[in-house]
């Protein structure tokens, strides 16, 4: 059997789980929506059917104090319970476990009833929360305990207690957060007491038959955290008061440090979790930045943790564990943790998806059935939106082929995929790459299309893509002929060698993207990649200040970042942020990591003209001379559809960028292609 030890089953006792992989929690906003618990149970009902072993929901709060948001799902009433059957009794079509998360916000709530261990605001909230009185503490227990044995009713073979990522059970464990003299906070004892007496009562309450996981922050990432010490004291206590698993959290939401972001070394924080295992008996689940099967097995292999949790890659494929168990790993949509269609959106508040999939929360509503009439479809361009129409298209039946015009499939992905902390990029091409020909896909690369080419086809989709902006500079074709103006393609393809002293124009996620790859001379030869992946993480813990030792509490450390070998000055016309369309969680990421490595940003800026000198610009009126060796063009996109006006005898679709360029990004343009291919 493949991957044997992620595989295996894991025996509780009174409980079974048939392997090692935890779905683990994540909020997606469906339960908010009409008719929301028809759209969740579908949601879970198709990964579970995809074979993962543990399924754990999104937070439900125990009480209107702790919903992290204006109308988010409660288990406060008997009523609440016939929604969340709904959930379970889809989840147990398949041999699978579903345990309800209870997560109380506390002051990380966003509305004005907040309550907390003491008044402190937190500093991602613009709330400040009202100190619990000692008896409210109490009331606040009775609420987990109730909300859990409402979870028994509902169906679930067990709960979550959220005790991490700094929500409410997090504030009362650490320093930095209780502030109290009572018999609630102070010393340690008196600060775990609210944890402890929750699971104690709880257990009391369901039963010894009823799976009880405690989600453990096992680092904060703060001043005044949990100590190493007082981690592996909690881990004790939380077994010895009949906790079942012990779950990973790592790092508070208010925390600057990067803790699932693309950037973050894949199966980083997993030393924590194989350091609990140590102390205690009972399983121990490990998260954060682990997508593929191969990743999870060598982390149970080396006795690191007992299961893996994944949530995002859960999103991106519900198929992720069938496909691992049928020796098909190659053909698992892997998540490329950009956090465009999950948490991106649920800061907005809008629902949840996956840029990789837009499937994922919309399984009641975008389905690709049998098309009734079979049609002969071409496909021009091989970027994310004509790879994935292709898809959909021949998922229906469709007779697609698909047309590239250069040697190989992927796109504007193939540079993505090039930049440091976005390598993953190049799995969604892997997988383009294997699940297209299995669905008859025609691919035929090294194919510039004319009109002429098409006329044998029912209809044509034309997705291909953009072309770069060549800005309105005098001296610009001088630039170019003489090579002092690069393209942000040439850049990122190293067609070209580039100098010491180098000017980006153009401020957007192009200008970025182009930044972090000089900056971290991504263009230079590399080592060998088990010597890169070693590299890569300690160069991650020294930039961002991690003790993983915690021998520091809360598991922070001085910085100490590389600065870049060139000097790099990014200019942008608009007077505002630089980044600012960048996503809402990953955006300050781009923003400290360029500025860790002293990459200049300049805003307000016009451009007046090129010669030998260099880049000759005004600054808010005032003149300045770059004297640069490059200037790299990332001033942005036209639509390159050129092709659309020589086809007027068929129908003719245009999809992503060559659509419209503004605005482009590939959650966008997956989608079109998804919902047009639903259709056709």
């Amino acid at each position: 059997m493949p991957f044997p030890h992620l595989l295996k089953p894991l025996n509780l006792g009174f409980s079974q789980l048939k392997n090692r992989v935890v779905m683990g929690s994540m909020h997606t906003s469906l339960e908010e929506t009409e008719q929301g618990f028809i759209k969740v149970a579908q949601f879970y009902k198709e990964r579970a059917e995809g074979g993962v072993g543990l399924i754990i929901t999104g937070g439900i709060s125990p009480n209107d104090s702790g919903i992290v948001a204006p109308n988010r799902a409660i288990m406060q009433q008997e009523s609440d319970v016939k929604d969340h059957q709904l959930i379970t009794d889809a989840v147990h079509e398949y041999d699978c476990k579903i345990c309800m998360q209870i997560l109380h916000a506390g002051r990380y709530a966003y509305h004005i009833n907040q309550v907390a261990p003491s008044d402190i605001q937190a500093p991602i909230s613009p709330y400040s929360p009202r100190t619990l009185l000692s008896e409210e503490v109490e009331q606040q227990i009775d609420d987990f305990v109730h909300s859990a044995v409402l979870a028994k009713q509902a169906g679930y073979d067990g709960v979550e207690i959220m005790g991490s990522e700094g929500y409410l059970i997090n504030q009362f464990i650490v320093e930095a957060t209780n502030k109290r003299d009572d018999e609630w906070g102070g010393c340690f004892e008196n600060r775990i007491r609210f944890a402890l007496a929750i699971v104690k009562k709880i257990r009391a309450a369901v039963g010894d038959k009823f799976i009880l996981i405690f989600r453990l922050s096992l680092i904060d990432l703060i001043e005044q955290g949990s100590s190493a010490n007082e981690v592996i004291e909690l881990a004790k206590r939380l077994e010895q008061a009949s906790v079942n698993i012990i779950n990973t959290g790592i790092g508070w939401h208010e925390s600057r440090v990067p803790t699932i972001a693309s950037n973050v070394p894949a199966g980083f924080f997993t030393s924590l979790s194989a350091n609990i295992k140590r102390y205690i008996d009972i399983p121990v689940i490990t998260s954060n930045r682990i997508n593929t099967p191969e990743l999870g097995e060598k982390i149970i292999q080396e006795g690191k943790a007992d299961l893996i949790s994944m949530a995002r890659p859960f999103l991106a494929d519900s198929q992720f564990v069938n496909k691992a168990m049928n020796n098909k790993a190659n053909e698992i949509n892997t998540c490329i943790a950009c956090n465009q269609g999950c948490l991106d959106k649920i800061f907005i508040r809008e629902t949840a998806t996956c840029l990789v999939n837009p499937r994922a929360c919309n399984e009641t509503k975008l389905n690709f059935s049998k098309a009734d009439v079979i049609k002969e479809l071409a496909v021009v361009g091989a970027g994310p939106a004509g790879m994935a129409f292709a898809k959909y298209a021949a998922k229906r039946g469709h007779k697609v082929t698909l047309f590239e015009a250069n040697s190989k499939l992927g796109g504007q992905f193939n540079l993505a995929g090039q930049v440091p902390g976005k390598r993953e990029y190049l799995q969604t091409i892997r997988y383009f790459t294997t699940r297209l020909p299995q669905l008859g896909v025609d691919i035929r690369l090294n194919h510039v299309v004319q009109a002429e080419d098409l006329h044998a086809f029912d209809e044509v989709i034309i997705a291909t893509g953009v072309k770069a902006r060549v800005p309105d500079i005098e001296g610009i074709e001088w630039a170019i002929e003489q090579g002092k103006l690069v393209s942000y393609e040439d850049v990122l393809l190293k067609r070209k060698t580039i100098g010491n002293h180098v000017a980006i124009i153009g401020g957007g996620g192009i200008g970025f993207d182009v930044a972090l790859f000089l900056a971290n001379d991504a263009d230079k030869v590399v080592e060998s990649v088990t010597v890169n992946q070693a590299l890569e993480k300690r160069e991650f813990i020294e930039e961002w200040g991690i003790d993983l030792s915690l021998s520091q509490a809360g598991g922070l450390a001085e910085k100490s970042c590389r600065r870049a070998t060139r000097q790099i000055t990014m200019l942008q016309r608009r007077l505002r942020k630089p980044g600012t369309d960048l996503g809402k969680t990953t955006g300050w990421i781009h923003r400290q990591h360029l500025k860790h490595k002293q990459v200049k940003m300049t805003v307000g800026v016009s451009y007046e003209k090129i010669d030998e000198q260099g880049l000759h610009i005004s600054v808010r009126g005032k003149p300045r001379l770059l004297a640069v060796d490059h200037i790299i063009n990332c001033t942005g996109q036209l639509e390159e559809n050129s092709l659309v006006s020589q086809l007027s005898d068929k129908p003719c679709h245009v999809l992503g960028g060559a659509k419209s360029a503004k605005g482009l990004d590939a959650e966008r343009a997956i989608a079109e292609a998804a919902l047009l291919a639903q259709s056709i």
